[in-house]
């Protein structure tokens, strides 16, 4: 409803990331898209910008790579506004041990921090576009533990549940389910946060949906105390400086916590025509927002992360392929769109 993630089910795009892969069974096809996303000379971003990770064999490496095979330089170029840029890795509940210890790995390689997204809380998104997640709260235990054991040591930041809090919050997620997901959020940031060098932050929805007087108590009783601080406008479009005022007010709710900003698609701000429920999903119009960076316009924001992968979908709407599925003519139009 509020931005559709689709991170669920889409396999480990990093087939750079060796035995990662290997053991969650990449095939000789994925061998040689990887060996295309790899020849698009895809480098990491400076560390005085950013000290987050780039995936040098992302879907939007490979388009780069597909397209100057083609002869298409143009449209290679505007991919790589995308795929230069670090942008979140969303753990799926297949192999996630694998998949956590290959990025993390591949960045502490590189001198980066992973950035991963966990989105397989049970019941998740209410059953739209990007519904699923964990069978049930003990498998959901399994899967952070599983994460927990694939980073171990090295460095990461990690965007917890895109929607968990803000959906009890607006009764999308049926009242029976609250108890359970509060006891699976906190949990979830008390093993994470026992990791040595692992940063953990709790989504808080964005600045569209409501105030947040509606949400820093549901912010607490999940566990924001322990965590480092929050997310807002994740798969969303609100601008950043929308987006740092709500940070703000809700901040001084939760204990000056800090946050990190979603800029991956909000160069244009929200859509505002059509229906106001359908207004979320692969909007006409919008544009790349600030890239990442720890360099902010404010000392509560962390960073500006791309964690929403542009030109992943929203979900079947306005001629798009399934959620979270790389659509290249949505990705095009973003960067085409985007001030840089």
């Amino acid at each position: 409803m509020y931005g559709s993630r689709g991170a669920a089910g889409v396999r480990a795009t990093a087939a750079v990331l060796g035995a990662a892969l290997l053991i969650a069974g990449c095939s000789s096809d994925d061998e040689e898209e990887s060996a295309h996303g790899a020849a698009a000379g895809i480098t990491q971003q400076p560390r005085s910008i950013t000290p987050f990770w780039v995936n040098p064999d992302g879907n939007a490496a490979r388009q780069v790579a597909a397209y100057e095979k083609a002869g298409k330089k143009a449209e290679a170029g505007q991919i790589r506004k995308i795929a230069q840029q670090p942008t979140g890795e969303w753990i799926s509940p297949e192999n996630p041990e694998e998949q956590a210890r290959g990025f993390t790995e591949a960045a502490a390689r590189a001198d980066r921090t992973a950035l991963l997204v966990l989105y397989n809380i049970p019941h998740r998104d209410c059953g739209q576009f990007s519904g699923g997640g964990a069978a049930d709260g003990d498998a959901y235990r399994a899967f952070v533990d599983r994460v927990a054991r694939g980073i171990g040591d090295r460095p990461a930041t990690v965007v917890l549940e895109p929607d968990a809090v803000l959906h009890m919050v607006d009764n999308c997620t049926a009242p029976e389910y609250h108890e359970e997901r509060y006891d699976l959020l906190k949990g979830a940031v008390t093993t994470l946060k026992s990791l040595k060098n692992t940063k953990v932050y709790l989504d808080a929805g964005n600045a569209g949906w409501g105030h947040p007087d509606q949400i820093f108590e549901p912010l607490k009783r999940a566990g924001i105390d322990q965590a480092d601080g929050f997310s807002v406008n994740v798969s969303n479009f609100y601008t950043t400086q929308d987006s740092i005022a709500y940070g703000k007010e809700l901040s001084a709710k939760v204990g000056g916590k800090p946050f990190v900003i979603d800029t991956s698609r909000n160069g244009n701000g929200p859509y505002t025509e059509g229906k106001p429920d359908e207004r979320w999903c692969n909007p006409p119009g919008r544009a790349l927002g600030e890239t990442p960076t720890t360099k902010t316009a404010d000392p509560l924001v962390d960073a500006y992360l791309w964690i929403k992968r542009p030109g992943e979908s929203d979900g079947e709407c306005k001629g798009g392929p399934k959620a979270g599925e790389w659509w290249p003519e949505y990705a095009l139009k973003l960067a085409r769109a985007s001030r840089s």
